[in-house]
Protein backbone atom coordinates (compact mmCIF):
# COMPACT_ATOMS: atom_id res chain seq x y z
CA UNK A 1 0.00 0.00 0.00
CA UNK A 2 1.01 3.62 -0.41
CA UNK A 3 1.34 5.89 2.60
CA UNK A 4 2.85 9.28 3.39
CA UNK A 5 5.10 9.73 6.38
CA UNK A 6 6.53 12.83 7.97
CA UNK A 7 10.32 12.90 7.93
CA UNK A 8 11.14 16.10 9.83
CA UNK A 9 9.16 19.34 10.14
CA UNK A 10 10.19 21.62 7.31
CA UNK A 11 7.10 21.76 5.14
CA UNK A 12 5.89 19.57 2.31
CA UNK A 13 9.46 18.54 1.45
CA UNK A 14 9.37 16.41 4.59
CA UNK A 15 6.43 14.33 3.34
CA UNK A 16 7.74 11.05 1.99
CA UNK A 17 5.59 8.56 0.09
CA UNK A 18 6.36 4.94 0.83
CA UNK A 19 5.25 1.57 -0.44
CA UNK A 20 4.48 -0.61 2.57
CA UNK A 21 2.93 -4.02 3.13
CA UNK A 22 -0.82 -4.01 3.59
CA UNK A 23 -1.35 -4.00 7.37
CA UNK A 24 -2.70 -6.92 9.38
CA UNK A 25 -4.73 -6.13 12.51
CA UNK A 26 -3.74 -7.11 16.02
CA UNK A 27 -6.51 -8.63 18.21
CA UNK A 28 -8.23 -5.32 19.09
CA UNK A 29 -7.47 -3.44 15.86
CA UNK A 30 -9.37 -2.71 12.67
CA UNK A 31 -7.94 -2.00 9.22
CA UNK A 32 -9.71 0.81 7.36
CA UNK A 33 -9.51 1.42 3.63
CA UNK A 34 -9.31 5.21 3.55
CA UNK A 35 -11.79 6.63 1.05
CA UNK A 36 -11.27 10.32 1.83
CA UNK A 37 -9.14 12.46 4.13
CA UNK A 38 -9.26 16.15 4.98
CA UNK A 39 -6.73 18.81 5.90
CA UNK A 40 -7.03 20.92 9.05
CA UNK A 41 -4.94 23.88 10.12
CA UNK A 42 -3.34 21.75 12.84
CA UNK A 43 -2.03 19.44 10.12
CA UNK A 44 -0.19 22.31 8.43
CA UNK A 45 1.17 23.36 11.84
CA UNK A 46 2.49 19.84 12.42
CA UNK A 47 4.03 19.87 8.94
CA UNK A 48 5.75 23.20 9.60
CA UNK A 49 6.90 22.40 13.13
CA UNK A 50 4.69 24.96 14.92
CA UNK A 51 2.20 22.64 16.62
CA UNK A 52 2.47 22.55 20.45
CA UNK A 53 2.45 18.73 20.55
CA UNK A 54 5.63 17.23 19.08
CA UNK A 55 4.85 14.68 16.34
CA UNK A 56 6.39 11.26 16.40
CA UNK A 57 9.16 10.81 13.85
CA UNK A 58 7.88 9.03 10.75
CA UNK A 59 4.23 9.56 11.60
CA UNK A 60 1.45 9.16 9.03
CA UNK A 61 -0.16 12.66 9.00
CA UNK A 62 -3.80 13.85 9.09
CA UNK A 63 -6.26 13.33 11.91
CA UNK A 64 -9.41 13.27 9.79
CA UNK A 65 -10.46 10.62 7.32
CA UNK A 66 -13.22 8.15 6.54
CA UNK A 67 -13.36 4.68 5.08
CA UNK A 68 -14.67 1.16 5.32
CA UNK A 69 -13.41 -1.65 7.54
CA UNK A 70 -11.66 -4.35 5.50
CA UNK A 71 -10.18 -6.49 8.30
CA UNK A 72 -10.68 -6.91 12.04
CA UNK A 73 -8.68 -8.52 14.83
CA UNK A 74 -9.84 -11.68 16.56
CA UNK A 75 -10.99 -9.81 19.69
CA UNK A 76 -12.83 -6.93 17.99
CA UNK A 77 -16.46 -6.59 19.09
CA UNK A 78 -17.48 -3.07 18.03
CA UNK A 79 -17.10 -3.34 14.25
CA UNK A 80 -17.47 -5.76 11.36
CA UNK A 81 -15.97 -5.86 7.89
CA UNK A 82 -17.85 -3.40 5.70
CA UNK A 83 -18.68 -0.88 8.43
CA UNK A 84 -18.15 2.77 7.51
CA UNK A 85 -16.01 4.53 10.13
CA UNK A 86 -13.95 7.57 11.01
CA UNK A 87 -11.22 7.98 13.60
CA UNK A 88 -11.31 9.90 16.88
CA UNK A 89 -9.10 13.01 17.08
CA UNK A 90 -8.00 12.33 20.68
CA UNK A 91 -7.94 8.58 20.20
CA UNK A 92 -7.52 7.57 23.86
CA UNK A 93 -9.92 10.14 25.33
CA UNK A 94 -13.19 8.24 25.76
CA UNK A 95 -14.86 10.31 28.50
CA UNK A 96 -14.22 12.53 31.52
CA UNK A 97 -11.66 15.32 31.69
CA UNK A 98 -8.61 15.12 29.47
CA UNK A 99 -5.19 14.66 31.05
CA UNK A 100 -1.61 14.14 29.92
CA UNK A 101 -2.13 10.40 29.57
CA UNK A 102 -4.90 10.94 27.00
CA UNK A 103 -3.24 13.53 24.78
CA UNK A 104 -2.30 11.22 21.88
CA UNK A 105 -3.70 12.42 18.55
CA UNK A 106 -4.11 10.74 15.19
CA UNK A 107 -1.73 12.24 12.66
CA UNK A 108 0.63 13.51 15.36
CA UNK A 109 1.64 10.92 17.95
CA UNK A 110 -0.43 8.11 16.39
CA UNK A 111 -0.47 7.20 12.70
CA UNK A 112 -3.22 9.09 10.90
CA UNK A 113 -5.17 8.94 7.66
CA UNK A 114 -2.80 9.91 4.83
CA UNK A 115 -2.48 6.35 3.58
CA UNK A 116 -4.46 3.85 1.53
CA UNK A 117 -5.11 1.84 4.71
CA UNK A 118 -5.22 2.99 8.34
CA UNK A 119 -4.91 0.78 11.41
CA UNK A 120 -6.99 1.84 14.41
CA UNK A 121 -7.70 0.31 17.78
CA UNK A 122 -11.43 -0.42 17.78
CA UNK A 123 -11.85 2.13 20.61
CA UNK A 124 -10.39 4.86 18.38
CA UNK A 125 -13.11 4.67 15.74
CA UNK A 126 -16.74 5.71 15.38
CA UNK A 127 -19.38 4.39 13.00
CA UNK A 128 -20.60 6.85 10.36
CA UNK A 129 -24.23 7.67 9.57
CA UNK A 130 -25.33 6.32 6.22
CA UNK A 131 -26.42 9.67 4.78
CA UNK A 132 -22.89 11.14 4.78
CA UNK A 133 -20.70 10.57 1.75
CA UNK A 134 -16.97 9.93 2.19
CA UNK A 135 -15.93 13.56 1.71
CA UNK A 136 -18.48 14.85 4.21
CA UNK A 137 -17.59 12.20 6.76
CA UNK A 138 -13.87 12.92 6.43
CA UNK A 139 -14.29 16.43 7.88
CA UNK A 140 -16.05 15.60 11.15
CA UNK A 141 -13.42 14.58 13.70
CA UNK A 142 -11.57 17.85 14.21
CA UNK A 143 -13.62 20.85 13.07
CA UNK A 144 -17.04 19.22 13.36
CA UNK A 145 -16.67 17.95 16.92
CA UNK A 146 -15.00 21.20 18.03
CA UNK A 147 -17.91 23.22 16.66
CA UNK A 148 -20.55 20.96 18.22
CA UNK A 149 -18.83 21.27 21.58
CA UNK A 150 -18.66 25.06 21.26
CA UNK A 151 -22.34 25.39 20.40
CA UNK A 152 -23.75 22.88 22.92
CA UNK A 153 -21.31 22.37 25.81
CA UNK A 154 -22.99 24.99 28.04
CA UNK A 155 -26.44 23.62 27.18
CA UNK A 156 -28.41 23.19 23.97
CA UNK A 157 -29.33 26.66 22.68
CA UNK A 158 -33.02 27.41 22.30
CA UNK A 159 -34.69 28.13 18.95
CA UNK A 160 -34.54 31.81 18.18
CA UNK A 161 -31.41 32.51 20.20
CA UNK A 162 -28.48 34.12 18.46
CA UNK A 163 -25.17 32.37 17.82
CA UNK A 164 -22.17 34.44 16.75
CA UNK A 165 -19.47 32.90 14.56
CA UNK A 166 -16.19 34.60 13.71
CA UNK A 167 -14.66 34.02 10.30
CA UNK A 168 -15.25 31.35 7.68
CA UNK A 169 -12.94 28.55 8.74
CA UNK A 170 -14.07 24.95 9.18
CA UNK A 171 -15.08 25.31 12.84
CA UNK A 172 -17.18 28.40 12.20
CA UNK A 173 -18.94 26.90 9.18
CA UNK A 174 -19.82 23.77 11.15
CA UNK A 175 -21.04 25.92 14.06
CA UNK A 176 -23.21 27.98 11.71
CA UNK A 177 -24.90 24.88 10.32
CA UNK A 178 -25.33 23.20 13.72
CA UNK A 179 -26.91 26.37 15.08
CA UNK A 180 -29.37 26.53 12.20
CA UNK A 181 -30.31 22.87 12.72
CA UNK A 182 -31.15 23.79 16.32
CA UNK A 183 -33.42 26.61 15.19
CA UNK A 184 -31.08 29.45 16.16
CA UNK A 185 -30.36 32.68 14.36
CA UNK A 186 -26.76 33.19 13.32
CA UNK A 187 -24.65 36.32 13.00
CA UNK A 188 -21.43 35.76 11.05
CA UNK A 189 -18.45 38.11 11.01
CA UNK A 190 -16.00 37.96 8.10
CA UNK A 191 -13.11 40.12 6.99
CA UNK A 192 -13.62 39.13 3.35
CA UNK A 193 -16.61 40.70 1.63
CA UNK A 194 -16.55 38.08 -1.14
CA UNK A 195 -17.48 35.40 1.41
CA UNK A 196 -20.63 37.14 2.62
CA UNK A 197 -22.91 35.54 0.02
CA UNK A 198 -21.56 32.08 0.84
CA UNK A 199 -22.23 32.60 4.54
CA UNK A 200 -25.79 33.69 3.76
CA UNK A 201 -26.25 30.64 1.52
CA UNK A 202 -25.26 28.44 4.46
CA UNK A 203 -27.96 30.07 6.57
CA UNK A 204 -26.45 33.11 8.29
CA UNK A 205 -29.22 35.55 9.20
CA UNK A 206 -26.86 38.49 9.59
CA UNK A 207 -23.43 38.87 7.93
CA UNK A 208 -21.06 41.58 9.10
CA UNK A 209 -18.26 42.30 6.64
CA UNK A 210 -15.52 44.11 8.52
CA UNK A 211 -13.80 45.08 5.26
CA UNK A 212 -16.73 47.43 4.64
CA UNK A 213 -16.41 49.02 8.08
CA UNK A 214 -13.42 51.34 8.38
CA UNK A 215 -14.23 51.92 12.04
CA UNK A 216 -14.01 48.19 12.88
CA UNK A 217 -10.30 48.45 13.66
CA UNK A 218 -10.41 52.04 14.88
CA UNK A 219 -9.07 53.09 18.29
CA UNK A 220 -12.56 53.50 19.76
CA UNK A 221 -13.65 49.94 18.96
CA UNK A 222 -13.11 47.10 21.39
CA UNK A 223 -13.10 43.79 19.54
CA UNK A 224 -14.66 40.72 21.10
CA UNK A 225 -12.09 38.40 22.64
CA UNK A 226 -13.16 35.61 20.28
CA UNK A 227 -11.85 37.58 17.28
CA UNK A 228 -8.36 36.45 18.30
CA UNK A 229 -9.18 33.19 16.54
CA UNK A 230 -10.61 33.66 13.07
CA UNK A 231 -12.47 30.35 13.12
CA UNK A 232 -13.64 30.03 16.71
CA UNK A 233 -17.39 30.30 17.21
CA UNK A 234 -18.84 32.19 20.15
CA UNK A 235 -22.12 30.66 21.12
CA UNK A 236 -25.36 31.85 22.39
CA UNK A 237 -25.43 35.22 24.06
CA UNK A 238 -28.34 37.00 22.31
CA UNK A 239 -27.38 40.11 20.36
CA UNK A 240 -29.11 43.18 21.75
CA UNK A 241 -29.81 46.45 20.05
CA UNK A 242 -28.40 49.58 21.60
Amino acid sequence: MRSYRLDGSGGTECLVMRDEPEPRPKPHEIVVRVRAASLNRRDTMILNGTYPLTPRQGIVPLSDGAGDVVAIGDAVTRFAVGDRVTGSYFARWIDGHINAGLIDQLGCTLDGMLAEYAVLDEQWAARLPDHLDWHEAATLSCAGVTAWNAVTSAGIPKPGQWVLVIGSGGVSLFALQFAKLLGCRVAAVTSRAEKADRLRALGADLVISTSDMAEWAGPSVTRPAASISSSRPVARRPLRSR
